[in-house]
């Protein structure tokens, strides 16, 4: 009798176990970045911005909380997005789409994106802070959720400005 009352337990937890890894209730969302089983697939955000004067060809570095440190740099091998220089998305009415992976700490350097692509090394961030141009460059700021909510993110953007859309997202500065 405990034999067969041992069996049956091992076949019907095997069956529920089975049944529950089958039926996962995930239901993924669009440009959530979660696939179907549950599995993260992580996509950059979406960071909208405008400066307060023309930084476009300069390389963005992340500065700490009291502006003392530089606690995020690229390599100088870092500076590409797609294959070309990292350069901003130009979009309607002065706004930018980052290309680099900014946020609001961003503060910019004296070089320009080619002109760091050609550095023999990565300067160290001692060397960097003696080449801040602007640590205080931004007016505004909007994550716009993941890039990967939007098929065609410069024309997407685009509309969203033009229509007022833009300020319906999370402001960050």
């Amino acid at each position: 009798m405990f034999r067969i009352m041992s069996i049956l337990y091992i076949l019907v937890f095997a069956g529920f176990s089975f049944y529950s890894c089958s039926h996962s209730a995930v239901t993924a969302r669009k440009g959530s970045g979660q696939q179907p089983g549950g599995a993260v697939i992580p996509a950059p955000p979406c960071i909208v911005y405008k400066t307060k004067k023309d930084l476009n060809n300069y390389v963005p570095v992340i500065l700490s909380d009291d502006k003392l440190q530089i606690v995020s740099y690229p390599d100088v091998r870092d500076v590409y997005f797609r294959g070309e220089l990292a350069y901003p998305s130009k979009l309607s009415e002065g706004y930018l789409l980052d290309n680099r992976g900014i946020g609001v700490n961003v503060a910019f350097l004296d070089f320009t994106y080619e002109a760091y692509s050609k550095l023999d090394r990565t300067p160290t961030t001692e060397e960097l802070l003696k080449h801040l141009l602007d640590t205080d460059p931004v007016l505004e700021m909007y994550d716009c959720g993941s890039r990967s909510l939007y098929s065609n993110p410069a024309a997407d953007l685009n509309k969203l400005i033009k229509s007022g859309g833009l300020k319906e997202h999370k402001r960050l500065k």
